[in-house]
């Protein structure tokens, strides 16, 4: 079954148990990867949604950082749910472990010596971690072990 049609199933399932913040949150999921779709005029892959999925987290926890420095934690409060709903559908993070080592082959397999190379290893490693690690922290562990 695929990402989009495990998300519909499960808009489904919270519209049947009247969970209204769980369906507000799929619903606009679901219409940003039909606004995505249209856009591109194709049908999106799992990869494709996840990159949806982890942008949208991302955009909900910095308006839950900015809503807390404003005092208003409700608002927060409302951000961080919609977080938890969608990280249901990204796959399970990496650990610092399985990072660490997926680094270490990364700059392996390209031969990287320095920061000329950092490209060449995020080409590497994108594919692999997309949805499970943060690209920021990713990107700074990167540019200490080639500076």
């Amino acid at each position: 079954m695929s990402l989009k049609d495990q998300l519909s199933e499960q808009q489904k399932i919270a519209m049947r148990a009247r969970n209204k913040a769980r369906l507000g949150t799929l619903r606009m999921l679901l219409a940003e990867i039909k606004q995505k779709e249209i856009d591109s005029r194709e049908l999106l892959d799992d990869d494709a949604i996840i990159t949806i999925v982890t942008k949208m987290v991302k955009q909900r926890k910095d308006s839950a950082t900015q809503f807390e420095q404003a005092g208003r934690q409700e608002l927060a409060d409302g951000e961080r749910q919609e977080i938890v709903v969608l990280q249901e559908f990204l796959p399970q993070p990496l650990t610092a472990d399985e990072l660490d080592a997926l680094l270490t082959q990364a700059i392996a397999d390209t031969g990287a010596t320095g920061m000329q190379d950092m490209g060449k290893v995020m080409a590497v490693l994108k594919p692999q971690i997309q949805g499970r690690a943060d690209m920021g922290k990713v990107s700074a562990s990167i540019k200490a072990r080639l500076a």
